[in-house]
């Protein structure tokens, strides 16, 4: 039962990656912060599946960090927007 949970999270885990989903045109600089992201994400995978996964999952952490930094990106320029309809 545990080792099903856990290849399960496993597998959940994989599926995940970076999204974009900033405007461009509003904020180009979190929107190509987002893009270089996704690029990253890409190439950890990339090198995931060249070590057949043999990374002791750091590979793996690296990629959840980065899905974390376009969340925070996303929420900076949710926090612009707020900011300048303020004003």
């Amino acid at each position: 039962m545990i080792l099903g949970g856990a290849l399960l999270c496993s597998v959940v885990t994989l599926a995940q990656a970076p999204v974009q989903n900033i405007n461009k045109d509003r904020h180009p600089n979190l929107a190509a912060a987002q893009s270089l992201a996704a690029q990253a994400n890409n190439y950890i995978t990339a090198a995931q599946k060249d070590n057949r996964y043999d990374m002791h999952g750091h590979a793996q952490n690296a990629r959840q960090l980065l899905v974390q930094v376009n969340q925070e990106l996303k929420l900076s320029a949710g926090d612009a927007d707020a900011a300048e309809k303020m004003k």
